[in-house]
């Protein structure tokens, strides 16, 4: 198996909890919260975990919550490559109404980096990352890095040949969409793919002509566009693909695409074709939104809805 690295430099403490409304004004009495440790990397190396592989998370904690963090995922037997951040790492607060069914999902900023921390950082990354390793980066940068750290990141990757899977948003994710290839895999959900596009992807065939799009110019070799409850589609220079989502209950949607991006990365990682990693992928993200509040795809349901995604050229 390939060795997988998951990096999340602005992790946060997911607190979850439900109460019976929520409306301003009294005190809203509150279940008690489930916590755990948060963030995009972080959460592909769980759902790796779950699902039989092996991955170590490479993750930027300080302060008490940190420490809050740290101790989560050794609960979970994570192997963790702490490196120091510059502040308390942040906390996120999900809230379910139970009268209406609906998430309240606050999420507080991380600490502040500086220019020198970024490029520090860069240096420990490739340090840590294994030869040939897939490197998945996923999630929101912290305040103060720079947006085209990803294609930092891939240059400081060359000397271990390991290559970058980047899951982001924002201002990161216009600049790893510009010809300068910042990733071997370049995943976005349908929103992000629409806005970067200027226009609605209304068919498969729209996502797979955008994403294609993506590959010829050099953003990445194989780029990946979610189409919510549709599926996923995927494209290279010489291959496209849809990947059905099953039909499932929805009870919450947090943590689809880090569930996805943790099959699909372990597909790659065990070496199995693209459509397959495709299905798999689609299939874990099928079962995360089976899950309540931050909970992630469990192994059976995974396991279960792999047939269920079925994967057609587009």
């Amino acid at each position: 198996m390939t060795p997988i690295l998951t990096v999340t430099l602005n992790p946060a403490l997911d607190i979850a909890t439900a109460t019976d409304g929520v409306r301003p004004g009294p005190k809203l009495r509150c279940d008690t919260p489930q916590v755990d440790p948060g963030g995009g990397g972080i959460n592909v190396s769980r759902v790796i975990a779950r699902l039989g592989g092996v991955s170590t998370t490479f993750v930027a904690l300080g302060g008490a919550t940190g420490e809050r963090l740290s101790a989560a995922l050794a609960v979970e037997k994570i192997a963790a490559h702490p490196y120091p951040a510059p502040g308390e790492t942040r906390e996120s607060l999900s809230v379910t109404d139970r009268a209406t069914g609906a998430q309240y999902r606050f999420v507080l900023p991380g600490p502040v980096w500086t220019q020198g921390q970024g490029k520090a950082v860069l240096t420990a990354i490739a340090d840590a990352a294994p030869e040939g390793a897939l490197v998945v980066l996923s999630g929101s940068l912290p305040p103060g890095l720079p947006v085209d750290l990803p294609a930092r990141l891939t240059r400081s990757l060359t000397r271990k040949a390991a290559r970058l899977v980047l899951d982001t948003s924002g201002a990161t994710l216009i600049r790893a969409a510009d010809p300068v290839r910042s990733a071997h895999v370049l995943r976005m959900d349908e929103a992000e793919a629409e806005a970067l596009a200027g226009g609605h992807l209304k068919t498969r065939g729209d996502s797979a002509d955008f994403a294609e799009a993506l590959v010829r110019r050099g953003a990445a070799r194989i780029a990946v566009i979610a189409r919510g409850a549709d599926g996923s589609v995927l494209a290279t220079e010489r291959e496209r693909w849809f990947a059905k989502a099953a039909k499932v209950p929805v009870k919450s949607k947090v943590g689809a695409g880090d569930s996805f991006l943790a099959a699909f990365t372990l597909a790659l990682a065990h070496d199995r074709a693209l459509p397959r990693a495709l299905q798999e992928g689609m299939a874990a993200a099928s079962a995360a939104v089976m899950t309540e509040a931050t909970e992630l795809c469990r192994r059976a349901d995974f396991r279960r809805l792999v047939k269920e995604c079925p994967v057609e050229p587009v």
